[in-house]
């Protein structure tokens, strides 16, 4: 008897901790599930934005920015194969263990039975149960005769129930043993696919970069046309917003004017003005894309070109390549205050926040003119796609006469 409680104690303990590495399992397993649906997600994203930069027979930095983007994602998608496979064997140490523990129980229940019977024809001594009960020399006797049998009779019968429970319970343990380590074959043939899959791009990469190389002169001649361009599209962009302070600062001058300046504001706001700023100010980080698939093919900043060495491009915004004809969408609630058509932007829409800008180019689809009040998500144009192939917004946020990196306002994808 002792035995059975230091084993029952036991196994209550190994019970107790499978039962948090089964929550803790699930948890992983959701969370890993949702994290693969959205890089399958993506991958599908680039793999369409890929095909479309390669219609064109032409090998150019875009494509070699698509190819670079999926070859990450999959990159990833890889790694997080390899953790479902570590997730999956450590739910097939799990069953393993309930399986052993399960095995254990039931070799203890058909112990107990057995000895159950053994003491049950012991104490009977040869007689049947009737004659067992009826030797009794007085009626109490009689009675307690009668319901130790029954009691007796019930434990029996709870423990051959339980035993069958605990079979039922261990070949469906088994099965499902069984289904996991099938499971796990599938994963890691994928696994290996997407290693193939890997590979193959990379030579497609390698492929694209040394034509590039072969294309240098050209390359570095549409850099520093791209330059300028960006240097224009500042002017035009800072004209703009000067032209708005200056009509603020006369607007906050009128008498009976209710325009003043707020702390760290370079332009004097009215209540409706500051309270749209204040409000585009606090959704930092939460703003959604100005597009709603694609991925940045150039960042904010001085930024080294993918092929040419020492050599840097700058960028006072983002760039985010995307699907021919993708619909490009106000990021906040705001005002238009310029439509125009910029060399090497093309379509370009300013709309005001308050003392916020943001900018929208490459569009060639223009669908709101200056005095607008926009919503944000609402669709204000289409992408341009350009000789190459490739569909690619540009995108900025200004405060005043600063621009800002775009990537800390938008929601993260």
């Amino acid at each position: 008897m002792k035995k059975l409680f230091i084993f029952l104690f036991l196994l209550c303990i190994g019970w107790m901790a499978e039962g948090q590495n089964i929550v803790q399992t699930r948890k992983s397993r959701v969370e890993l599930e949702k994290e693969k649906a959205e890089i399958q997600k993506k991958l599908l994203e680039f793999d369409q934005i890929l095909k479309k930069t390669t219609e064109t027979k032409k090998v150019s930095v875009g494509q070699l920015n698509a190819v670079t983007k999926q070859l990450q994602a999959r990159v990833t998608y890889i790694s997080t194969l390899s953790r479902e496979v570590n997730l999956i064997d450590r739910e097939i140490a799990n069953t393993e263990f309930k399986i052993k523990s399960l095995e254990n129980e039931l070799s203890s229940l058909k112990e107990e039975y057995s000895k159950m019977i053994y003491t049950s024809a012991k104490l009977n001594q040869g007689l049947t149960i009737t004659a067992f009960v009826f030797s009794s020399t007085t009626f109490k006797q009689f009675y307690m005769r009668l319901k130790y049998l029954k009691q007796y009779s019930d434990a029996r019968k709870k423990q051959a129930a339980q035993i069958e429970k605990v079979t039922e319970e261990l070949v469906n343990e088994r099965t499902n043993l069984a289904k996991k380590k099938e499971e796990k074959q599938q994963v890691l043939q994928k696994e290996q696919q997407q290693k193939r899959e890997l590979d193959k791009a990379k030579q497609e990469q390698q492929g694209i970069v040394n034509s590039l190389n072969k294309q240098e002169q050209e390359l570095r001649r549409q850099i520093e046309a791209a330059r300028k361009q960006q240097e224009n599209l500042n002017r035009l962009i800072r004209s703009i917003i000067e032209e708005e302070i200056r009509r603020a600062e006369a607007e906050a001058k009128k008498a009976n004017s209710t325009a003043s300046k707020a702390s760290g504001s370079s332009i004097p706001l009215t209540p409706e003005a500051a309270a749209l700023s204040s409000s585009f100010a606090g959704n930092r980080g939460k703003l959604p894309w100005p597009v709603e698939s694609g991925f940045v093919s150039k960042r904010f900043g001085n930024q080294p070109h993918p092929t040419l060495k020492g050599v840097v491009e700058p960028n006072d915004g983002i760039d985010i390549q995307t699907t021919p004809n993708a619909g490009v969408r106000a990021v906040f609630d705001g005002e238009v205050v310029k439509v125009a058509t910029v060399p090497g932007y093309g379509g370009t829409i300013l709309i005001k926040h308050g003392e916020y800008y943001t900018l929208y180019s490459k569009l060639k689809v223009i669908s709101v003119k200056t005095g607008d009040k926009v919503k944000a998500k609402q669709v204000i144009g289409q992408v341009y796609t350009n000789k190459d192939g490739v569909s690619e917004m540009h995108f900025e946020t200004w405060k005043g006469l600063s621009p800002m990196d775009p990537s800390g306002w938008l929601a993260g994808r």
